[in-house]
């Protein structure tokens, strides 16, 4: 009897079940219903160049023939159909101020644009005029002139959304207005590669062509993202979608809205992710921060004394938790501002201040473009450093010439790699310079031989190099193969 009551309770249990996971389903009728008129449809239109016309053939025909009218009619049809129709595309926007008229939406959706068309709920078209452009957030505001009973979009505080929360999205999927979709958040700071400032919020929510620039609100209505990108192998929603957080977004969007561009900080570094070897190799308790590997000359970096080797592990009195964060933080930073940052410099904690430049204004000097050099092959005897698998030379005239390495630059080079040696698992290739070894200037292989027996009779496992190629420098730690294996 006691059993049959157990099971009976079981069941009843296993009956409720479904039902209380669906109460707890939120229902987004009437958040949708709210916020449907304050998401827009963008339609563009880009003109194609014509082409040269068709031109008619002589014909040979008798004075008067009746094909003569025929054929030139065809001839010059064949012509016009070879001219290009203009390209069209359809996106999503959100309007984000009913007074002014301003809608957000993708830059990709609006990029070379000729006529931009802003759709509303009510199907009402307008035309649209370019406010500004980022092509590093894939953001872009246009502006209409306003409507009567235009309502517009609140911001939401995209730190607050947690992977599981709630999310829904409108938008215009494959030219079908007014779109709902939801589902919840599956990950935060994604990077995607998209951009130097990817930190995407991912969602399940359906996402198709055509949602690009629509807005992603919390369960409050407020916007936490701008729909951009999806991970999909057909083209159609598998549940992977990408938005832009709100946080990020807002900046950008108030500068587009303010200046017509961005106006971004600029440190004037380059910088790498710092490994658990190179943490090891600057004696740091764990990965973390952006390790410098080159300073750009005269830029805010170099003038605050930030040297090649810092690893910046604070920023305006923010952890600097990996490499990522740092390009945020500093183009998120008012141009201008004096900000502390602190570094990692020979075991220690040091403190510097730097006054921010324009990053818009150093890339339109040219201050920020890497140099490139071709490279050949080099057949010359060389020093094998078996422990890493590379073999070094001497940087004299002949490399110099056949690598077209500039007399500035000291120095020993690397003329072979070893496929399985530990240099090739690290990227590290023919011409690639090594500048420092153990945190030592070398300027000869037997320098690097040297050092290297030293390293192994102190039983260490690991030797940090700084490299240079083609004027991008770099740290790499490399594992130190014994000569028994």
């Amino acid at each position: 009897m006691f059993k049959q009551k157990i099971l009976n309770l079981l069941l009843i249990i296993a009956i409720m079940l479904p039902f209380n996971a669906k109460a707890n389903t939120p229902d987004f009728a009437d958040l949708a219903e709210e916020l449907l008129p304050m998401v827009v449809n963008i339609a563009t239109t880009q003109k194609v160049p014509e082409q040269n016309q068709v031109q008619v053939p002589e014909l040979n025909l008798p004075e008067g023939s009746p094909f003569e009218d025929f054929f030139k009619d065809f001839m010059e049809k064949q012509g016009n159909n070879q001219n290009q129709q203009p390209i069209s595309s359809l996106g999503s926007g959100f309007i984000i101020d009913a007074k002014l008229g301003y809608v957000v939406t993708n830059n990709h959706v609006v990029q070379d644009a000729d006529e931009i068309k802003v759709i509303l709920h009510d199907e009402t078209s307008v035309d649209a005029k370019i406010v500004g452009t980022d092509s590093k957030t894939d953001l872009a505001v246009l502006k209409i002139d306003p409507i009567k009973g235009m309502s517009n979009t609140k911001w939401g505080d995209s730190n607050k959304m947690r992977v599981g929360n709630w999310v829904m999205a409108i938008g215009n999927p494959f030219g079908l207005g007014g779109t709902v979709t939801t589902g919840i958040i599956s990950a935060r700071h994604r990077d995607i590669n998209a951009g130097p400032y990817d930190n995407f919020i991912q969602s399940d929510a359906s996402i198709n062509r055509g949602n690009s620039g629509g807005p992603m609100f919390n369960l409050k209505g407020e916007v936490i993202g701008i729909n951009t990108a999806i991970f999909s192998p057909t083209g159609g929603s598998v549940g992977i979608g990408f938005a832009i957080p709100s946080n990020l977004a807002k900046s950008v969007i108030g500068q587009l809205i303010k200046y017509g561009e961005t106006k971004r900080g600029w440190l004037g570094v380059k910088i790498q992710t710092v490994t658990d070897e190179i943490a090891t190799s600057f004696g740091m308790d764990k990965a973390k921060g952006a390790l410098v590997s080159n300073i750009i000359k005269d830029s805010p970096a170099a003038k605050a004394g930030v040297k090649p080797g810092d690893i910046i592990i604070e920023f305006n009195t923010n952890p600097v938790k990996d490499m990522r964060e740092l390009p945020r933080m500093v183009a998120e930073t008012d141009i201008g501002k004096t900000v502390e940052i602190a570094v990692w410099r020979n075991k220690a904690r040091v403190a510097l201040k730097v006054n921010l430049g324009q990053l818009e204004k150093a890339e339109k000097s040219g201050i920020t473009a890497s140099k490139t050099a071709k490279k050949k092959p080099v057949e010359k005897k060389s020093l094998e450093i078996n422990e890493l698998g590379i073999s070094l030379s001497e940087l004299d005239g002949v490399t110099r010439k056949k690598f077209d390495i500039d007399n500035s630059i000291n120095g020993v080079i690397i003329t072979k790699v070893n496929p399985t040696g530990s240099a090739a698992q690290k990227g590290i290739r023919a011409g690639d310079i090594i500048t420092e070894f153990d945190q030592t200037e070398v300027t000869k292989p037997a320098e690097i031989k040297n050092r290297l027996e030293k390293i192994k009779k102190d039983k260490r496992s690991l030797v940090l190099v700084y490299l240079n190629r083609s004027g991008n420098m770099r740290f790499v730690g490399l594992a130190i193969k014994s000569d028994d294996k």
